[in-house]
């Protein structure tokens, strides 16, 4: 059996989640997984060329990616109520109008942040800063607004930003749903027989986490990027949960509506999402 790279994020709830394929706590019999990470923007142009078996990808990237991968149903980053955050030095009444001739730092054109944040206000100037640096581009007025992803998302205040608006949050109220942030990928033609196999490992990963969360956490830890113990406990739960142990129909919805809501508005061409069946 030859190696599979299976590629997440360098942050503590993608860290929570393969916690168990990168130590060896479940039988994977003969499927042996290379861990690569990377930022998801990085993740999002590879798999544009086909390079991993297995990754983490933007919802929004996907819509360029479905005819080579399919969506497995287990590894899901979704925003229930919550997710990136528009935050800026100085505090506004009205978000809209704050983005009048505004510039905000994204952390990548195609992360589903960016495809939230253009749903909310189609015409918004942007800039593509590397997203563990947007927080300072702010700050020091290169741009007028950040989009903050990851831990940003807990943390930007203790910096003195101000937050402007959850775009989760704002999804949520508009369409009853939680926002769509990424999910994980398998490469179609590695054959439905090791399709399966991968998709079984990598709940029985999510779910071994969930179940023995003070070692996953410990784990996690190392990625938190300065979070204290609790707080990395918060951001884990976030987006390690049911949704990610599998979308359900209303993961699957949400998916849908919001590439749906992208193509209506001309940023992604029209895609079916396609879900690997266990």
């Amino acid at each position: 059996m030859p190696e599979i790279r299976v590629a997440h994020s360098p942050d503590s709830d993608d860290a929570f989640m393969f916690y168990a394929l990168a130590a060896g706590k479940i039988d994977t019999g003969d499927r042996v997984y290379v861990h690569e990470l990377a930022d998801i923007e990085s993740l999002n142009a590879r798999a544009l060329k086909g390079e991993l078996e297995v990754t983490a990808v933007s919802i929004h990237a996907y819509a360029y990616l479905h005819e080579r991968y399919a969506l497995l149903p287990h590894g899901a980053s979704l925003g229930d109520g919550y997710g990136p955050r528009i935050v800026a030095p100085d505090p506004v009444s009205d978000p809209y109008s704050a983005l009048n001739d505004r510039v905000v730092a994204i952390p990548g054109e195609r992360t589903s942040a960016t495809l939230a944040l253009k749903l909310f206000r189609p015409d918004v100037r942007t800039v593509v800063v590397p997203f563990d640096e947007i927080e300072d581009h702010v700050l020091e007025r290169r741009s007028d607004a950040g989009l903050l992803i990851h831990e940003g998302q807990l943390t930007y205040a203790d910096r003195g930003l101000h937050l402007w608006l959850d775009l989760g949050a704002w999804w949520k109220q508009r369409t009853g749903l939680p926002l769509p942030l990424g999910g994980n990928v398998v490469r179609k033609d590695l054959g439905p027989d090791l399709i399966r196999a991968i998709s079984h490992d990598l709940r029985e990963s999510i779910v071994y986490a969930l179940r023995h969360r003070a070692p996953a956490l410990a784990h996690a830890q190392r990625y938190a990027r300065g979070m204290n113990e609790s707080r990395t406990d918060t951001f884990v739960a976030m987006y390690v949960n049911d949704y990610t142990v599998d979308y359900g129909p209303t993961g699957r919805e949400a998916v849908q509506r919001f590439l749906d809501e992208g193509a209506a508005c001309g940023h992604i061409p029209e895609v079916k999402a396609e879900f690997v069946d266990d």
